[in-house]
């Protein structure tokens, strides 16, 4: 699953035992040595294939979804201004990744520079935020075209839109500077293994030989600050959206309209339900084998990247329509 910063918590920390030899004396670490997936070395040539597979998936799929909305002029509106938003933040944080982890896969090339470290950090962080950002925009957007349809043309114009992606944008990196701030100004003295595919912020700080907890309340802080206001926007959202539904007069009427809510309900569900999942597993599950926690980090960051498209395509009218004019020319 991929690492946000409103899944971080002061029960993150996994345990992580490591042997006297791992440790060292050094402080700020020109290099980290990722594992991997611990338990799970003999297998990560055949672990790679389904990932490398799942990544081009997403990187076809989102990409046609960019293509298409650029071609057809009938898409070009804040619904898919917005999905082209979200398409970006599915892929930078996974494309961080993979080419790092598909090296420790075929070439054991475990060592990662630290600023290279910080940058995988800051890509899943602010990507991550700017992903919640832009439901809570579409959300919007959906709020308006049922609850005030004559409205939404001249409420969402160009200008608003672009606004408010600046916004989200700016937001996801004011979040996440202090994380990178913190983590380079930690001094690292026990190890510099990370039992990970990617440089997870928590196992990272974790390995610092100083007191971290500025680190841990600040992750609590914006792990309340990001899901809470951003679920409770959507929230309020669906809540007028089903009151302005079922106020139709008839169900045809009721299931047309909230049809085409289902793509984004559907896009969700997807991120949030898996956000809330590993911070169970990773708060309660002290039981479970290490190398499930890294397995479940890593579909996370791939999948839903993979499936959002294939969701959009399959849900919205316009977009399946294209893409068969597409394939037909």
């Amino acid at each position: 699953m991929q690492e946000t910063p409103f899944c971080l918590s002061v029960g993150n920390l996994l345990s992580y035992s490591m042997s006297d030899s791992n440790s060292t004396d050094f402080t700020n670490p020109s290099t980290f040595i990722l594992l991997g997936i611990p338990g799970l070395e003999a297998a990560h040539i055949w672990i790679s294939i389904p990932f490398c597979a799942i990544y081009v998936i997403a990187i076809l799929g989102n990409f046609t979804i960019l293509f298409i909305v650029k071609r057809e002029p009938s898409l070009h509106g804040p619904m898919y201004y917005f999905l082209c938003m979200l398409v970006v933040a599915d892929v930078v944080p996974s494309t961080a990744v993979l080419p790092k982890m598909l090296s420790i896969f075929w070439f054991n090339s475990r060592e990662i520079n630290f600023g290279a470290c910080l940058t995988q950090m800051f890509c899943l962080l602010s990507f991550s935020a700017m992903h919640s950002g832009i439901l809570v925009a579409m959300a919007f957007d959906r709020y308006v075209a049922i609850c005030d349809p004559l409205r939404h043309s001249t409420t969402l114009t160009n200008p608003v839109v672009a606004k408010i992606g600046l916004a989200v944008v700016l937001r996801g990196i004011m979040l996440v500077l202090p994380y990178l701030f913190l983590a380079r100004r930690w001094p690292y003295c026990r190890t510099n293994i990370i039992p990970y595919t990617y440089c997870k912020h928590i196992a990272v700080v974790k390995l610092a030989c100083a007191d971290i907890r500025i680190s841990s309340y600040y992750s609590l802080a914006v792990a309340f600050l990001v899901t809470g206001v951003d679920v409770f926007c959507i929230a309020v959202s669906y809540i007028q959206i089903l009151r302005a539904i079922f106020s139709l007069p008839t169900k045809d009427a009721r299931l047309k309209t909230f049809g085409t809510c289902g793509s984004h309900l559907c896009v969700i569900l997807g991120s949030y339900i898996p956000h809330l999942f590993s911070a169970l597993t990773e708060r309660f599950g002290h039981n479970m084998a290490l190398h499930f926690h890294v397995l479940m980090n890593n579909m996370y960051l791939l999948v839903p990247p993979m499936l959002n498209p294939i969701i959009y395509g399959v849900r919205s009218q316009q977009i399946r329509d294209s893409l068969l004019q597409l394939f037909t020319h």
